[in-house]
């Protein structure tokens, strides 16, 4: 790790926050500092608020109470700065834009109405495409990949404005089982240089790749260790799983009494 990333910097603060929709409150009570250099893993059952956390340090949503600074701005100011991929990109499979395009888009500069983009732009898009092993496509149409594929193509475009933070949810839908391992020991490499807040349901990644693990349930348990505890599971999914295995690619989940 380089040593600006190992200073002991606050990238995300999220202090006091609260947020309701339709009168049910999704997130409440909220309080996380994220380090730079973080590998943060978000778990938590459906509906728990994970994605609507995303959201809220985006500057997507407005919390209804409290705060969040993203390299101690609001987050709409601090925007040039990240890197985000979605949970789910709709896109119509006919809709003619190649892939080389779609990359070039996340250094989108407008002059006169118009995109356009320079030499060190497209250097990056070659870049960021040879990063998530995708060059070989560039000038394919994007709706002629698989979902796994298309994926990687989003998470370029991320990546070509050179973000020092990453936001991914749910990054692997649509990725085959066979090339997600491979998927996350990029992601781990690439937490060398940049900070990774990762939104998943599956567990079994935790302990594998990332440094912390964030448990979302309408309040935010943080943890500042890899390994998943029982309490963690308890506070988040109500479950009395007696233990996740520790530095594996898989888990076990304890036979456990109901309480």
């Amino acid at each position: 790790m380089t040593e600006n990333m190992a200073a002991t910097q606050s990238i995300i603060e999220v202090r006091d926050l609260w947020f309701s929709f339709n009168g049910r409150p999704i997130l409440k009570d909220v309080n996380l500092s994220i380090q730079a250099g973080d590998f943060l893993a978000v778990i938590g059952p459906n509906g728990g608020g994970k994605t609507t956390l995303l959201r809220l340090i985006l500057g997507l949503l407005e919390p209804n109470r409290g705060w969040v600074r993203i390299f101690g701005l609001p987050p709409q100011k601090a925007v040039g700065r990240v890197g985000y991929v979605p949970q789910e990109v709709h896109l119509d499979k006919r809709f003619p834009i190649s892939v080389m395009d779609m990359v070039l888009m996340g250094r989108l500069r407008h002059a006169s109405g118009r995109p356009r983009y320079s030499a060190a732009d497209r250097e990056a898009a070659r870049e960021a495409l040879e990063r998530m092993d995708m060059w070989s496509l560039h000038d394919r149409q994007l709706g002629e990949l698989s979902g796994g594929q298309r994926q990687r193509v989003f998470v370029a475009r991320a990546l070509v404005a050179k973000p020092s933070l990453l936001l991914l949810d749910e990054p692997t839908a649509g990725v085959d089982p066979a090339h997600q391992s491979e998927f996350y020991t990029f992601l781990r490499d690439l937490n060398q240089t940049v900070t990774i807040v990762l939104v998943s349901h599956d567990i079994m990644i935790v302990s594998a790749y990332v440094r912390s693990v964030a448990c979302v349930a309408t309040q935010v348990f943080y943890h500042d260790s890899p390994e998943v505890t029982p309490q963690m599971i308890r506070e988040g999914y109500q479950c009395p799983v007696e233990m996740v295995a520790h530095g594996l690619p898989h888990r076990v989940l304890a036979v456990h009494e109901e309480d």
